[in-house]
């Protein structure tokens, strides 16, 4: 038989230990050292000792400091960021005695939460830079409203000066710096280069405009609601020098050559240009004002006292001019209007539209190539090259005309009313401001058109050929 051995099998005893806790980010004594701790992903660490006090560490090594607190106004909790940890400048005990503050300001019921907000909205705006509120600026601007006449134009109407001086001078060297931390050092810096020539051709002029342009930029960013920069940096600069005033004025020779060279059928100018460049010289009235004119702003064409209502959208003043027409002018304007369904005397070339503003500047001067390897060479060669003349302006041509009243003996005050011009001073008798302003609205056309026809008989006389010189003589 055979024997079975028992064999005895001992159980199985399972010890069951404690879950280890997940670790977590829970508070402890906050120091330096964990702000300087390396992680591999966002960790935020609470401050036992500074309750509502965290630090929020992220891979890159930023320890960025926070207080979260109860906002009593709503019951909500909020969270404001204080700041970034910086062994030299604002450590974890920085970071205490800022929360501590802001505690203190919360029990005495002050809204602590709007007042952080407003302050964040605040560092974002002074957060912009130049080229930032450059662009928003030029967009302000360009905004049409209604103005006095009733018609919508952009606010400024002068805008794409502002903007390209803005864009030309401030941006390419002030574009990228923070608009706060611009100073009048910069300004006045930009300006002497401007001048120097660093720029292109020196120029005070241009120096002066960017001057006004960033002037009203800055002014403009400060206001309130914007709060952009807390002053403007354009103040108790360095004057400029004065600027010479121009005193071209063309010659009787001069203008015989201009005036029977503008017929030329061999000119590269369109036609039209070169009768608006004789209207200017007729008229005594800005580019600008003249290249706009349209038929239905012509009267009287055909009587004794025929003239030309210039609305005050085109008028430098914001003024409607009425200028008397002489016969010369008539005639000049009878030639540009080449069809009776032509709507604007001085129409362009690529249809009846006005001529854009620089059209007779650039027929004086020329073109030139702007790229290539022929970039500054002569591209159309102007008016004043093309007819062997010195270089001159359209506004010369005013004050050419207004040259040659005075020659023919009418008075500043006179003549200041061709050009639109404020009068403050008749012969010896000084014209109280006041009065020019508020109560004398008379055009004084007698006066005006007196002048103007006097200019028309001298261009007369001085652009006549020999042979009617000769038969004005015989019938005087």
């Amino acid at each position: 038989m055979t024997s079975t051995a028992l064999v005895a099998i001992e159980p199985t005893v399972i010890i069951l230990e404690p879950l280890a806790k997940p670790a977590r980010n829970g508070r402890v004594i906050l120091t330096d050292r964990i702000c300087q701790k390396r992680v591999t992903a966002r960790t935020k660490v609470y401050d036992r000792k500074c309750p509502g006090l965290y630090v929020s560490i992220i891979a890159a090594g930023t320890a960025t400091f926070n207080f979260k607190f109860t906002d009593p106004s709503t019951g909500k909790q909020r969270s404001t960021v204080l700041g970034v940890y910086n062994p030299e400048t604002f450590t974890v005990e920085d970071a205490r005695s800022a929360v501590y503050a802001l505690k203190a300001r919360l029990g005495k019921g002050e809204n602590v939460a709007e007042g952080l907000r407003q302050q964040k909205v605040l560092k974002t705006k002074r957060g912009r830079t130049v080229d930032d509120i450059i662009a928003e600026r030029i967009e302000w601007m360009k905004v049409k409203v209604k103005k006095p006449d009733g018609e919508m134009r952009p606010r400024l109407e002068s805008w794409e000066t502002t903007a390209s001086n803005l864009q030309r001078f401030l941006s390419p060297r002030l574009g990228s710096k923070l608009a706060t931390e611009v100073t009048k050092h910069d300004i006045a810096t930009l300006s002497n280069d401007i001048v120097a020539g660093e720029f292109g051709v020196p120029s005070t002029s241009n120096a002066r405009q960017m001057r006004k342009a960033a002037s009203a930029l800055f002014n403009w960013a400060a206001e309130a609601g914007r709060d952009y920069v807390t002053a403007s940096p354009c103040v108790n600069l360095p004057k400029l020098d004065p600027e010479h005033p121009r005193t071209r004025v063309l010659s009787e020779d001069e203008i015989r050559i201009f005036w029977h060279g503008l017929d030329r059928e061999d000119l590269p100018w369109d036609r039209r240009t070169r009768l608006a460049l004789k209207f200017e010289l007729v008229t005594m009235l800005r580019s600008n004002e003249l290249l706009g004119a349209r038929r239905d702003e012509l009267f009287d064409l055909d009587s004794e006292h025929p003239r030309f209502d210039v609305p005050l959208k085109r008028v430098k003043k914001r003024r409607v001019i009425q200028q008397p027409l002489s016969s010369l002018a008539v005639e000049t304007i009878k030639e540009a209007l080449a069809s009776k369904d032509q709507q604007f005397v001085f129409a362009s070339p690529l249809g009846d539209q006005r001529m854009n503003r620089q059209v007779m500047a650039v027929a004086l001067r020329g073109t030139t190539h702007t790229d290539g390897k022929r970039k500054g060479q002569i591209k159309t060669p102007g008016l004043c090259a093309l007819l062997g003349l010195k270089p001159f302006t359209p506004h010369d041509l005013r004050r050419t005309a207004a040259t040659l009243a005075g020659d023919l003996g009418f008075d500043d005050a006179q003549i200041a009313k061709c050009l639109d011009h404020a009068v403050s001073k008749k012969g010896e008798e000084i014209v109280p401001t006041v009065t020019g302003k508020v109560y004398n609205h008379s055009k004084r056309m007698k006066e005006k058109r007196a002048v103007l026809d006097g200019v028309a008989a001298e261009l007369r006389r001085i652009v006549a050929t020999a042979a009617e010189s000769k038969a004005r003589k015989i019938a005087a």
